[in-house]
């Protein structure tokens, strides 16, 4: 038996060339019947000579099939996934998923200086990235939404969202998670907090849910001072987007917010129960940020004031972690 090649892992045309033909949209074009060449050519301005030994690859990878009698390519099953709306955002290099990956090719540096690679690729941030670009914003905020969209109900289910009844959703996006929150607790009311965009988004959605009397929504940072006096503060896979010491500082803002006998409420990733090596790489290459262990996140609560009070899984990728405040701390 052969060994298995190193090269396998480490092959780039066939991860760009799908990436590519996403951005293309070229399921979209070809449709169900396919298409020729010079038609997807056409449909997409790029040069069909060109474009061949694109779709050549393609079918060599199984993403596409060709059909000689009629010369038309068309997407096989597997190809048909990067038609649907939330794969293509993840592929799409002109979405925020997408773009975001790109930032890979810089990974050397990251490794070597510890510096987040995005910065270097794009001369600003990611989250500057998406304050610049209203298209990149709307797109992160979909895929945010697709993200939770399975995992949302359940964590609403799996934990006792009811003792609360004032919840601030710190950096809640466009509100996936408060409304399944709401919704499965009828007693709660809510606040979002998110960047201005997003918070009008969330308004809007909000409202449309029929929750718009028990929520509102607030325009801001969360390295700003937050709402204050709410019962729990909830922080959804918000602090593995950041390094230890703007982590310590939004851990802090809410401690500050929060009245004596609250809670600060993690829900993320955790090391050992459900975050993989490869998104921990990306969140290092991409914000300089990472997937913690339990003990690291406990260490961090505990340097922003927060006594930390134990952890439950949610999902089977999601512990839910229960802070108090340290009423010693000022």
């Amino acid at each position: 038996m052969d060994e298995p090649s190193i090269m396998a892992l480490a092959d780039l045309a066939t991860p760009m060339a799908i990436r590519v033909a996403a951005t293309l949209g070229l399921v979209e074009h070809a449709g169900g019947a396919g298409a020729t060449a010079d038609d997807l050519a056409a449909a997409t301005g790029t040069p069909p000579r060109i474009l061949r030994r694109l779709l050549e690859h393609l079918v060599t990878a199984g993403v596409f099939a060709f059909d000689a009698d009629s010369a038309r390519y068309r997407p096989t099953p597997l190809g048909a996934q990067m038609g649907t709306a939330d794969v293509k955002r993840l592929l799409d290099i002109s979405c925020a998923g997408g773009r975001a990956e790109l930032a890979f090719a810089d990974l050397l540096e990251t490794i070597t200086t510890g510096e987040p690679a995005y910065p270097r690729r794009y001369g600003c941030d990611f989250w500057a990235d998406l304050d610049a670009d209203p298209k990149l914003r709307k797109s992160f905020d979909a895929q945010m939404n697709w993200r939770f969209r399975e995992h949302a109900p359940r964590i609403a289910e799996a934990f006792d969202w009811g003792r609360f009844p004032h919840i601030v959703d710190v950096g809640g996006g466009d509100g996936p998670l408060l409304i399944e929150i709401l919704r499965a607790h009828p007693g709660v009311r809510g606040t979002l907090l998110d960047l201005a965009p997003t918070a009008a988004a969330a308004a809007e959605r909000f409202a449309a849910a029929g929750l718009g009397d028990r929520v509102r929504t607030v325009a801001g940072s969360f390295f700003d001072p937050l709402p204050a006096g709410a019962d729990a503060y909830l922080l959804s896979d918000i602090v593995h987007d950041w390094d230890d010491d703007h982590a310590r500082t939004i851990l802090a803002q809410c401690r500050r917010a929060a009245a004596p006998d609250a809670t600060v409420l993690l829900i993320e990733p955790v090391r050992g129960h459900g975050a993989h090596t490869g998104i921990d790489l990306f969140m290092l290459m991409c914000f300089g940020g990472e997937e913690r262990t339990l003990d690291e996140l406990v260490e961090l609560g505990a340097g922003s004031g927060l006594v930390f009070r134990g952890a439950v899984p949610v999902t089977e990728r999601r512990l839910a972690l229960e802070f108090g405040v340290e009423s010693s701390c000022p």
